[in-house]
């Protein structure tokens, strides 16, 4: 294993430079409060001396507010739990929306969707508008314009729809405008869906895998000698579509937030590569429908791709057969990068990184059943001080390039998580490494990602290291428009106004998306809070005494030039729920919201 002289070891966390002007005073008091707020909200297990000082500063203030008569260890320590890794958050949004819409009679949506039941008189759902009507009097809509109704002519949740005014005659009949539906839906499709046939060939285990499991047999009787045989191997597939990702904008596959609403606004501000959110490979086999959702993709999303998440051969190629074979995607990617312990324990994400073996039983097998491009997503490494990317590019740069296409190398080791700052420079000896010229391949495209937030940072890390391109993650999250500032090489100081309107234009894709009934509009608004939480990042442009912001800078406590500035500058999760009130409606009595990702990961 190599060793790095990684400058990453220490934090490096920057103020970032507000003008004066824009700068609020405060006391030590609101600064407390404000930490507070935010490790509330969620915070990391950050190991650096300085964090902890501040843990201990705010704990010898929640001291002082505890009730000294015998319990105060005991609420002390319940504080001190529910701070950390977001703990306390565990199902928040199942209970959310588990109960929203029902009622006591199982009603026939596809009867009040399209004011007719495709089963008739064999229907064993509840056709009784009036009965709904009055077990539900107090349907209060969030506003008279459906954005389904009005994009695609029909809106799917009928008389349940929290914006039903807009299509509903006589409060109960849904409008449809057959021709405009028709029409809209062969231009704004989503593709992808889990049908039901499959998704009971797979619970049954009846799915035809003949050609993964004669590959999964080849490679279990193959020694070391014959799986170099193998990499010389034709693929037993032709390449439906050959993807030349060189120079392309590549928008990172992010959980949870990288859905596909959030995806659509990246493809709207240029955004040339996507990818579906990361898949469990055993939970796909087993046909569960939220697995299945994650990689859904939107028609106007022209280079897609998924990535799986495994460690079996044998498992990883059965789910690469069967998405080839049921869904159209342009490329397959692995990941190798996922740091969680849930994953890492089970030999999958990271872990694969130091199973070279397996990791070449992978590339064989899946390449071999697929008609599409295979690439793989990685870290530096495992460890810190320790990292073997370069060594692994070197074994793998061997496969012909019609079955390994590309790899992504994230500049930080597993252990590191987003605390500390990408290491560009041993990303640069990587793409070294996979750019030699072998004697019967062509050179290994290699993407870097890290720590991009602008423009200059992205020209100045493409053309320092020599990579082929850049995927970005959290940079999307923070300004989606990062896209259109590459690619017309600009600084947008974009107002307040406008980026209330990307957040309209998410909450319209999310409510076509997840429905515009009650839990449609409630898991709309989960993810935009999701989405917010890394949006209050963003330091607009006016603001700042010297561009551009860096990805690690955490600006001191600032108003912006208008009071939805302000508000979308904050930290706290009851102003980003003012913020979908906006868009969605008020809230219900005693919600709550938790971000899933951590907050001192800056």
């Amino acid at each position: 294993m190599e060793k790095s002289d990684n400058h990453q070891d220490d934090v490096i966390i920057e103020k970032a430079p507000i003008r004066k002007e824009f700068l609020i005073e405060r006391s030590t008091n609101i600064f407390i409060e404000q930490k507070n707020d935010i490790i509330k909200d969620g915070d990391d297990d950050d190991d650096d001396d300085k964090s902890e000082h501040k843990r201990k500063i705010i704990t010898e203030n929640d001291n002082e507010s505890i009730n000294h008569d015998g319990d105060g260890d005991i609420e002390k320590k319940r504080k001190k739990k529910m701070r950390g890794q977001n703990k306390q958050r565990r199902g928040q949004m199942h209970k959310a929306v588990k109960q929203l819409g029902q009622t006591r009679h199982r009603i026939c949506r596809a009867y009040f969707r399209d004011n007719k039941c495709p089963f008739g008189d064999g229907c064993t759902f509840s056709h009784d508008i009036d009965a709904y009507l009055a077990e539900n009097p107090d349907r209060n809509d969030i506003g008279d314009h459906c954005p389904n109704f009005e994009r695609f002519g029909k809106c799917n949740a009928g008389i349940f729809c929290r914006f039903g005014s807009g299509h509903l005659r006589d409060g109960r009949y849904n409008v449809i405008d057959e021709e405009k539906f028709e029409r809209i839906s062969r231009e704004d499709r989503t593709l992808n869906f889990l049908t039901k046939d499959v998704q009971l060939q797979l619970r049954k285990r009846k799915y035809n895998f003949s050609d993964a499991n004669q590959i999964s047999q080849r490679i279990c009787s193959a020694d070391n000698v014959r799986l170099a045989e193998l990499k010389k191997e034709s693929r037993s597939l032709p390449l439906k579509r050959t993807v030349d990702f060189r120079g392309k904008l590549y928008l990172a596959p992010l959980t949870t937030v990288g859905n596909l609403p959030f995806r659509r606004i990246c493809k709207e501000f240029g955004a040339d590569i996507t990818c579906g959110e990361m898949a469990v490979s055993s939970s796909l086999l087993e046909g569960s429908s939220s697995e299945w959702a994650l990689i859904r993709r939107h028609s106007s999303e022209d280079i897609f791709g998924v990535q799986l998440c495994g460690s079996g051969p044998d498992q990883l190629a059965r789910c690469a057969q069967i998405i080839c074979n049921e869904c159209d995607v342009d490329f397959i990617d692995l990941n190798m990068g996922c740091p969680i312990d849930l994953i890492y324990r089970k030999g999958a994400g990271c872990a694969l990184m130091e199973r070279r073996r397996k990791l070449d039983n992978i590339i064989y097998s899946v390449s071999s059943v697929i008609n599409v491009p295979f690439t793989l997503k990685m870290r530096t490494g495992v460890h810190n001080g320790k990292n073997i990317a370069k060594n692994l590019i070197t074994t793998v740069r061997e496969w012909p390039r019609n079955r390994l296409s590309m790899i992504t190398l994230h500049g930080r080791s597993r252990e590191q998580r987003y605390t500390k700052l990408a290491d560009w420079s041993y990303i640069g000896e990587c793409v070294t490494e996979a750019h030699i010229n072998l004697k019967d391949y062509e050179p290994l495209t290699i993407f870097g990602s890290g720590d991009i937030l602008s423009q200059e940072e992205y020209y100045e890390k493409l053309e320092q290291y020599n990579v082929d391109g850049i995927m970005i993650g959290r940079g999307a999250l923070i300004k989606p428009w990062i896209f259109t500032e590459i690619k017309e090489r600009r600084v947008w100081d974009i107002r307040s106004t406008e980026r209330l309107d990307i957040l309209r234009r998410f909450v319209n894709h999310g409510l076509a998306n997840w429905g515009s009934d009650r839990e449609g509009v409630e898991k709309t608004r989960w993810f935009l809070l999701e989405w917010l939480s890394f949006l209050h990042r963003y330091i607009p442009v006016g603001l700042l005494e010297r561009l551009p912001q860096h990805i690690n800078d955490r600006p001191p406590r600032y108003h912006g030039r208008d009071d939805l500035e302000t508000m979308m500058a904050s930290s706290s999760c009851s102003d980003w729920i003012n913020i979908t009130e906006m868009l969605l409606g008020p809230v219900d009595d005693g919600f709550t919201f938790i971000p899933k990702h951590k907050a001192s990961s800056y």
